[in-house]
C-alpha cells in the first residue's frame, strides 16, 4: 500500500532523511518511533507531499505519492492540528465531505462527532476550540473519507484519556477492515499494545524494522523487556 525507496531529505549538507526504504501492507498498524530528531516526521512529511524530498520514489497504492490518485488515498493528522478560524467544527467536516466527495457525509459525520465528544461543539468556531479538540476536529476529518491509509503524527498528544482510548479501539477496527496506519509517537506505551510492527529511526537512518517480538529476539538480553527498554538501548548514544 505504500512504498518508499532510498528516500532521502537534506537541509544544505545535512541529511535530515539518510537512504532510507521500507513498506506498508494493508491491514497493518507501524509504529514509527525515534528521538527528537531522528527523522520520523521529516519522513512523514515527505510522504504526504508536505515537504520535497531530495532523492528517492515514494508510491501510495501503486501511484506516486504526489498524484491526486494517491491523495485520495490517505489522510493525514499533523502533531500541530490546524484548523481554520472561521470555520465550525461542523463546517470543517462539511468541507473534507465536499473535497473527497463522500456519500452520506452527514450521517457519518455525525458518528465520528458523537465517538470524539464533539457534538456540542458543533457551532463552535475553530479559533475558539482548545488544542485538544482541535486534535478531535483534525482527527474526525482524516477519518471521514474513510482512506486505506492513515498518517498519524503524534496522535495522542492533547487527547483526554477517553479519547485515547477511543483512537486505540479505531485503530484496531481500521486494521481489521483491511486499512494501513503509519503512527509516529514519542508515547511509547500508546503504540506497543497496537501496533503490529515497530521501526525505530536514529539520525535520519532505521535501525530497526520488524514485529515487537522480533526486535526483542534480536536485540534485547532479557526476555521480559519492555518496548520502551528496546527503544532505549536502540537509541543510546555510543
Amino acid at each position: 500500500m505504500l512504498q518508499v525507496t532510498a528516500l532521502v531529505k537534506k537541509y544544505g549538507k545535512q541529511n535530515a532523511v539518510n537512504n532510507i526504504t521500507f513498506s506498508l501492507e494493508g491491514g497493518e498498524v507501524v509504529g514509527l518511533l525515534g528521538p527528537n530528531g531522528a527523522g520520523k516526521s521529516t519522513t512523514m512529511k515527505c510522504i504526504v507531499g508536505l515537504l520535497r524530498k531530495t532523492a528517492g520514489e515514494i508510491t501510495i497504492g501503486g501511484h506516486d505519492h504526489l498524484s491526486v490518485e494517491a491523495k485520495k488515498l490517505f489522510s493525514y493528522i499533523p502533531e500541530t492540528p490546524h484548523v481554520y478560524d472561521l470555520l465550525t467544527t461542523w463546517e470543517h467536516l462539511q468541507f473534507i465531505a465536499q473535497a473527497y466527495n463522500v456519500p452520506n457525509w452527514k450521517e457519518k459525520a455525525e458518528h465520528w462527532m458523537e465517538v470524539y465528544e464533539l457534538t456540542d461543539k458543533k457551532d463552535k468556531l475553530g479559533r475558539d476550540l482548545s488544542k485538544g479538540m482541535r486534535q478531535k476536529v483534525s482527527i474526525c476529518c482524516a477519518l471521514l473519507p474513510e482512506p486505506q491509509v492513515l498518517f498519524f503524527d503524534e496522535p495522542m498528544i492533547g487527547l483526554d484519556p477517553k479519547a485515547i482510548k477511543n483512537t486505540k479501539r479505531i485503530f484496531k477496527e481500521l486494521k481489521e477492515s483491511g486499512k494501513t496506519i503509519l503512527v509516529s509517537t514519542h508515547l511509547i506505551d500508546s503504540v506497543e499494545t497496537i501496533a503490529d510492527r515497530i521501526m525505530i529511526m536514529k539520525d535520519g537512518n532505521i535501525i530497526g524494522n520488524d514485529t515487537l517480538a522480533n526486535l526483542k529476539a534480536t536485540f534485547s538480553q532479557a526476555e521480559d523487556s519492555s518496548l520502551e527498554d528496546l527503544f532505549l538501548e536502540l537509541t543510546k548514544d555510543e
